[in-house]
């Protein structure tokens, strides 16, 4: 699967638009997600909707499936039939990945300790006063 990820970093073209138009995209998810100044959760699903845009863009409508069931765990879109998770994260020194959504603490220990991969993962690192990266 990793196979068709990986052409996303080796077009080159792709990658300078990706470099010039993705920190654009992700600040206008972040004026759409934000009320009083605030950051709302749902930044990240708007920001899932550009990665998963630019799938798009770069394989073709009939070859990424966003039909996947909120409740499936890990997995955000198909590409080529096999499952991916797309994760983005802003950087301010702390915090990191959510790996699951949960109020009970014991539960997310548990889920934390087991937790192994199922799926390629894209993930996007966002600094607004550095570097961040694409995944």
């Amino acid at each position: 699967m990793a196979g068709h990820l990986i052409e996303i970093f080796k077009d080159e073209r792709l990658v300078e638009k990706v470099k010039r138009r993705l920190p654009h995209l992700f600040q206008l998810a972040e004026l759409e997600s934000s009320r009083a100044g605030k950051i709302g959760m749902q930044v990240g699903s708007a920001r899932e909707g550009v990665i998963v845009a630019l799938l798009i863009y770069k394989f073709g409508e009939a070859n990424v499936d966003t039909e996947i069931p909120i409740i499936e765990p890990e997995v955000d879109a198909r590409l080529f039939g096999e499952p991916v998770s797309i994760k983005t994260i802003t950087s301010k020194g702390f915090g990191g990945v959510k790996l699951i959504w949960t109020v009970d603490a014991q539960k997310a220990e548990e889920f934390r300790e087991s937790y192994y991969p199922h799926c390629d993962i894209l993930l996007v690192q966002i600094n607004w006063n550095d570097l961040g990266g694409f995944y």
